[in-house]
């Protein structure tokens, strides 16, 4: 049986891998300044375990609203190295301001500085040997593509634009003509009969399936892709291995019986998870209120200064079941900005206010919609609400776009935490992937990812 000697880690694994060592180096560094140095203030011992769940509870924290564990933030020695000192001067603040988990506040004001400067160090040093000797060389996947030639350059790219590690290195031309791949001529075809000693030769990993016609798996394909799965070789199917690595669902590439690959989470149908994600949202939208009073004469002014017009505005969405609503916002655009009919937001539109911009970028501008939420029209998670105009523009080019109104639409959601602003049909595509995933596999868990997420949009001001 043929055993491939390189280790790879997949996207969870390498997420639970900086998570793992990021504690793990955090408190080798206290250890040690504890114990080699006039350090008392966090010590380790049986009697105050807590603090030590507390911190690492913090770090996996703080880390994930600081993208600490964005992939592609950590593959980035000056994106990571800004994400480390923001989350350091976070959780030192915070551990320091919760004494009741935490150790009493130290009279020794160098006591802070050497713990700020023990969790910074390790973690810097720990991370620029992440970027430097494991996030280039350790996390490369090579695989084998078998699809139809005309497709190939899509489905590649669709992998390399998610993961950079993940190396489509040769094909197999389901159509049966073996020539060489457009892109970048780095890709080789593969006859069928050289396909075994190709993927042992060249420390192939797995083996992707990616034709849609059945006829191209031929008799000699089909016992040389069983010869490889006896012999240890992974076999996926591309939709399975795109959803994997880019979390989204492929719309683009099924066909119409899309349901084959898509079915809904059971926790669309699970009452208590409904529930329980009831009362969260009319807690959050009396909370949001709240806050919302507190904004609301700095709006108020900004309003009258930057817009000049009504302070509020509604609009009619679609929700769940293709029912129409009216959203409230504050108004970030122009008076009379679709006078020639509806029309994408574009980035730096001119017809959003300079105020409006700000409020956009901020995500204030949503804060009426937390009424939305408690007539239950909308939900903190899901699909953005669309006009009925453009559901109707974009459903004629996508099929399955008005499958994301099987729930209710959100505030936030696993679209808008993971793609920017979209102005175009092609941008509409992706969202829906998007949308489609988290229908798929909506969960507790997901929902928690999604709400970290959107923090670090806000903080980073990244709003649409």
């Amino acid at each position: 049986m043929y055993k491939n000697k390189k280790i790879h880690f997949e996207v969870s694994e390498r997420k639970i891998l900086l998570k793992i060592f990021d504690i793990f180096f955090v408190f080798v560094s206290l250890f040690f300044v504890s114990t080699f140095f006039d350090f008392k203030y966090f010590t380790f011992s049986s009697s105050n375990y807590h603090w030590v769940l507390v911190l690492a509870l913090y770090i996996n924290v703080f880390g994930s609203v600081f993208e600490m564990y964005n992939l592609q933030v950590a593959s980035s020695q000056f994106q990571v190295v800004r994400s480390i000192i923001i989350t350091t001067f976070t959780t030192v603040i915070i551990y320091l301001l919760t004494p009741i988990y935490t150790p009493v506040l130290p009279s020794n004001r160098l006591q802070i500085v050497i713990f700020f400067a023990a969790i910074f160090f390790s973690l810097l040093g720990w991370r620029i040997f992440y970027v430097k000797f494991l996030a280039s060389h350790r996390f490369v996947k090579n695989a084998v593509l078998v699809c139809d030639k005309d497709q190939l350059d899509e489905l590649v790219l669709g992998l390399l634009n998610a993961d950079p590690h993940y190396k489509i290195i040769g094909y197999v031309n389901s159509d049966g003509i073996e020539e060489k791949a457009s892109i970048k001529s780095a890709i080789i075809s593969i006859s069928i009969n050289n396909l075994e000693n190709y993927a042992r030769n060249n420390f192939v990993s797995e083996i992707v399936i990616a034709s849609q016609k059945t006829d191209g798996i031929t008799i000699n394909l089909y016992n040389q892709l069983i010869n490889l799965l006896e012999n240890g070789f992974i076999i996926k199917e591309y939709t399975q291995v795109y959803e994997e690595i880019t979390q989204r669902i492929p719309v683009h590439y099924m066909s119409r019986d899309f349901y084959r690959y898509f079915p809904f989470s059971r926790s669309n149908q699970n009452q208590f998870y409904l529930s329980l994600v009831r009362i969260f949202e009319i807690l959050f939208s009396f909370i949001g209120f709240i806050v919302g009073l507190l904004f609301i004469p700095f709006i108020s002014i900004g309003n009258l200064i930057g817009n000049r017009g009504s302070l509020f505005y509604s609009q009619e969405r679609i929700g769940k079941n293709g029912s129409i609503f009216k959203i409230y916002k504050y108004r970030t655009m122009v008076h009379n900005a679709e006078t020639n009919g509806a029309v994408f937001t574009t980035v730096n539109d001119s017809r959003i206010t300079p105020f409006g911009k700000f409020l956009r970028k901020t995500r204030l501008d949503e804060f009426p919609q937390f009424l939305n939420i408690l007539k239950g029209d909308m939900g903190i998670i899901g699909p953005r609400p669309e006009r009925p105009v453009i559901v109707s523009e974009i459903a004629e080019v996508m099929p399955f776009y008005e499958t994301r109104h099987v729930m209710k639409p959100g505030l936030t959601g696993w679209a808008q935490v993971n793609y920017s602003y979209g102005d175009s049909i092609e941008d509409s595509l992706v969202k829906l992937q998007y949308d489609l995933y988290y229908i798929k596999h909506r969960s507790i868990f997901l929902d928690i990812d999604i709400i970290i997420k959107t923090f670090s949009t806000v903080l980073f001001y990244r709003g649409q």
